[in-house]
């Protein structure tokens, strides 16, 4: 994986001007906080991001045709590669990432993926919910600021069509000075971050997905581990066609940071003769070490996942002289597996392996639902809520079903993607349409109680500040032409993470699951498996549930949704607004006034410096 080499400041300046903005792009017709033609409200007003102002980061977001996977694709790269380069953040510090929208007709986005970007409402990358995308030749200054208790393995990419099979990247926040628990537990660090390949671009693949005559993309190609893979029908150690290869020294312990940032598969993955799994940390929360038992002694994570995990190599006597080991790792529970290899290598020895291998050395599980069920607790102790505390059960139904000739999920009946669900004139997003329009525009809570969680005139689910909710994931057999099949989802929160209470097979019992939580603490998370337990059951028929517990306390617009790309273009996504008319709209108008049109003075380009505002109070003038 290509280092960081991009340009980057020790800080953002502190010298831009925070100005008053002299027009106004909009004028409400409610009356607001910070009226646009008044005094700024208390964030003191935009500030030019001019020619003085030097950002943390910068990401340019182009597209290219590149080798991968030993063929060639075009694909949306981030700083010329996928995965994009590492950014690695202070906590308790606000850092500004530019992102450049090089492409020529495409719009963009970037979401930062496990943080809540609750003081930063415009900038969780999610087009028709918080914020307007990037438009082609623009820019846009993200304001991210992670907390001293979010250390952790995270990964950015694009909210924006199938963009993110390549445009992500790894983004890791450092530990806190005051609290780093496993500070000498290792040597060094190693980041495997695993996308998918497909062979067919980013256009075929939305086209087919979203047209009348639906048309699925199939299975992936290939799998890669930090970009470099093997597709389908290609030979590895033939000309430039490479294993992938991890690099490590005899005797050390590291920190292997997982990232799951594929588009589709779930990956279990091994390594020959090596089967030291020590867990210290899953979504971004540090747990109590968890040594991964046999028979399960593989990693295994899905799309949108993350696991950091104390691996320790062997010494230079248990070598014997061996450098290579085979790196074996497998899609699961899909149609068609594709089975990849790779290299655990080791240094002061000449490579052996180029190739893969004739049989595999590890048997990997087919039985993906037990893996690390119930085990992963906090290492400190968190505010978990417990049944007496939870103020509303929500029950959400996925169904897959046809629509026409074409093939949409739902979930409770609501089918949502960024490109056709927005309520509002021209998609525009949620948050910005309530801004401009005013209380009318929030979902009504009583209207979403009586229809399943979703208020039927706005598209979204409300939730109250203060809401203890518990959320039920029901995975049901597929209603086209009442087959039956069934997929697995790994669902993914923006926003507060939640604590995972746990999956099963057939209907969640609130009594046995209590049992269960009797004697363990769930740690936070951000993405969990809604798993498949058979491939077919009876059509529309509840087989497989996840439950989570959420603490509603950050306001905004989040959207929670499967992380697979395909079934998120296929509408399983849902916006949900948490707080009232006045949490979500914080900031006041005159401070919003930039963000709230397509392309509008929050956006700069070649010729015009951007009017940002900073919702942090660290270096504000």
């Amino acid at each position: 994986m290509r280092a960081a080499s991009f340009a980057a400041s020790a800080s953002a300046s502190a010298s831009a001007a925070c100005l008053l903005l002299h027009a106004v792009q909009h004028v409400a017709a409610w009356a607001p906080r910070g009226s646009p033609n008044g005094p700024p409200g208390h964030y003191g007003g935009p500030c030019e991001h001019g020619a003085d102002f030097q950002p943390d980061f910068i990401l340019r977001i182009t597209q290219a045709n590149i080798p991968v996977a030993c063929q060639n694709r075009t694909s949306v790269l981030v700083n010329g590669t996928s995965p994009g380069p590492p950014i690695r953040l202070q906590p308790g510090r606000r850092s500004w990432i530019r992102v450049y929208n090089d492409m020529e007709e495409a719009n963009t986005t970037m979401h930062w993926h496990g943080l809540s970007q609750r003081m930063a409402p415009f900038s969780d990358g999610t087009p028709s919910a918080s914020q307007w995308p990037i438009p082609a030749k623009h820019f846009f200054d993200y304001e991210v600021y992670p907390t001293n208790d979010e250390s952790g393995t995270y990964f950015y990419h694009s909210h924006v069509g199938f963009q993110a099979i390549s445009a992500a990247g790894p983004l890791i926040v450092e530990d806190a000075p005051d609290y780093q628990p496993y500070e000498g537990q290792y040597d060094e660090e190693r980041i495997i971050c695993f996308t998918d390949y497909y062979n067919q671009t980013d256009a075929t693949v939305e086209f087919g997905l979203q047209n009348t005559t639906f048309k699925w993309p199939g299975e992936v190609n290939a799998v890669l581990i930090n970009g470099v893979g093997v597709a389908n029908g290609e030979k590895a150690g033939e000309g430039d066609c490479k294993l992938p290869v991890i690099d490590v020294d005899p005797g050390k312990t590291y920190r292997m940071r997982f990232i799951g940032g594929t588009a589709i598969s779930m990956v279990q993955f091994a390594i020959e003769a090596h089967d030291n799994w020590t867990i210290i940390e899953a979504d971004g929360s540090y747990t109590k070490p968890y040594t991964i038992p046999e028979p399960l002694n593989f990693m295994q994570l899905t799309s949108g996942q993350r696991f950091d995990v104390l691996f320790k190599t062997k010494t230079q006597a248990e070598l014997n002289g061996t450098t290579d080991y085979i790196i074996q790792y497998e899609t699961k529970d899909r149609p068609a597996v594709y089975h990849g290899y790779g290299v655990l290598r080791y240094s002061g020895g000449k490579p052996t392996i180029s190739t893969a291998p004739s049989k595999p050395p590890r048997t990997l599980s087919n039985r993906t639902y037990d893996w690390l069920e119930y085990a992963l607790e906090p290492l400190q102790p968190n505010d978990f809520p417990t049944a007496e505390e939870v103020t509303r059960r929500l029950v959400i139904e996925n169904r897959q079903l046809a629509l026409m000739s074409e093939i949409i999920w739902q979930g409770n009946g609501l089918n949502w993607t960024e490109l056709y669900s927005s309520p509002y004139p021209g998609e525009e997003p949620y948050l910005t349409h309530i801004y401009k329009t005013g209380p009318s525009a929030m979902p009504n809570y009583t209207a979403a109680l009586q229809n399943q969680g979703w208020d039927p005139h706005s598209l979204a689910f409300p939730a109250q500040l203060g809401e203890v909710l518990e959320i039920i994931w029901y995975n049901t057999g597929s209603l086209v032409k009442n087959g039956g099949g069934q997929d697995y989802h790994p669902f993914h929160a923006h926003g507060a993470h939640y604590f995972d209470i746990g999956s099963g097979n057939g209907t969640y019992d609130p009594l046995e699951n209590e049992r269960k939580l009797a004697h363990y603490h769930p740690v936070r998370r951000d993405t969990t498996n809604l798993y498949r337990y058979t491939e077919k059951t009876l059509a529309g028929n509840r087989l497989g549930w996840r439950a989570w517990r959420l603490r509603v306390t950050d306001p905004g617009v989040w959207m929670i949704h499967c992380h697979i790309l395909a079934h998120m273009l296929m509408g399983m996504q849902s916006v949900w607004i948490m707080g009232d008319f006045q949490d979500v709209t914080r900031v006041p108008l005159f401070d919003a006034q930039g963000y709230l049109n397509f392309g509008g003075s929050a956006y700069g380009n070649e010729t015009f410096s951007p009017m940002v505002n900073h919702f942090f109070e660290e270096d504000r003038q």
